[in-house]
């Protein structure tokens, strides 16, 4: 089971670091960031890519977003 990241209802930058501190942490395989926006949704993207984490799945369910990312 992929490792789970709720930053839904942070303020910029806060998903961003949340995220980039547990891919750091987690180094491969795949972790889900449940988002409430789209432009935190693009933000956290953009870090993973830059840490080489791919986007496995993006899944929109009203105003909020289930981002999986994956690295091997």
């Amino acid at each position: 089971m992929p490792n789970l990241i709720d930053v839904r209802g942070l303020s910029c930058p806060q998903p961003v670091l949340v995220t980039v501190e547990t891919l750091g942490q987690v180094k491969q395989g795949e972790v889900t960031i449940l988002l409430d926006t789209e432009t935190s949704k693009e933000n956290v993207t953009r870090a993973g890519a830059s840490l080489g984490w791919q986007v496995k799945e993006v899944q929109r369910d009203g105003e909020n977003y289930r981002l999986t990312l994956e690295k091997s």
